[in-house]
């Protein structure tokens, strides 16, 4: 009676072989990181494209105020185009500035995606996160160290966004509207000067509190699925 053959034992991959699920892991993750790259270069595009055409519809009416001013001076006709032009460039700005947070947002949670998908290299060869200097792992502190290369990021590089930009341009914009409405009003020139500054100031402290709203939101929604070990 013939005994059953026995398979053979299936051969493990020598050090330096990857098998074949690790290698289809790889093009995979390899996919997927070309993917989140390129929408977020698609994001960043959008931001330089939002704001440069806010900026150049901005200095076009400017240019274009100026120029009425030289032909009929600071009078009526002019108050009356500033006053049609201007709220209308001021929505503008207010909308731009809305969504180039919402477009920082969406940047942010690529970054993440793509600090797990360098999570997942790091699974797939075992001592190559120290040539990464970008996280690899996708916690709030991760995500900093990908963006500037450190757990924190300072007043300056938050300060020199272009949603904070934007902000500064639309505050000081409004307080130039509210100048001009109220010498459209008739007021007094130190009376329009102190409308002007508090309006300048209030609308600086809704695109601040507008900001700060967003970006507190964003900690909760973030649940980390590989987190930074703990250096206890």
């Amino acid at each position: 009676m013939k005994s059953a053959a026995v398979p053979p034992s299936p051969r493990m991959p020598t050090p330096g072989e990857r098998s074949g699920d690790d290698v289809l892991r790889a093009q995979i993750l390899g996919q997927e990181h070309w993917s989140l790259f390129a929408t977020r270069g698609a994001v960043w595009q959008e931001i330089f494209s939002r704001t440069a055409t806010f900026l150049a519809i901005l200095s076009a009416t400017v240019v274009a105020l100026s120029l009425v001013v030289q032909a009929t001076g600071f009078g009526l006709n002019f108050r009356v185009i500033a006053l049609l032009v201007l709220p209308l460039v001021l929505l503008l700005g207010t909308a731009t500035y809305i969504r180039l947070i919402e477009a920082d947002i969406e940047d942010a949670w690529l970054v993440i995606g793509m600090n797990r998908l360098r999570h997942a290299y790091v699974e797939l060869v075992p001592g190559i996160e120290r040539y990464l200097v970008i996280g690899f792992y996708d916690d709030e502190a991760s995500l900093l160290q990908t963006y500037s290369f450190r757990r924190r990021v300072g007043a300056t590089h938050l300060f020199a966004g272009s949603p904070n930009v934007v902000g500064i341009v639309n505050a000081v914009f409004s307080g130039v509207l509210a100048v001009i409405v109220g010498q459209a009003l008739g007021l007094t020139t130190w009376l329009q000067i102190a409308i002007g500054v508090v309006v300048a100031l209030s609308a600086g402290a809704l695109m601040v509190a507008i900001f700060v709203r967003r970006l507190r939101k964003f900690p909760p929604d973030l649940v980390p699925q590989f987190p930074r070990p703990s250096e206890d």
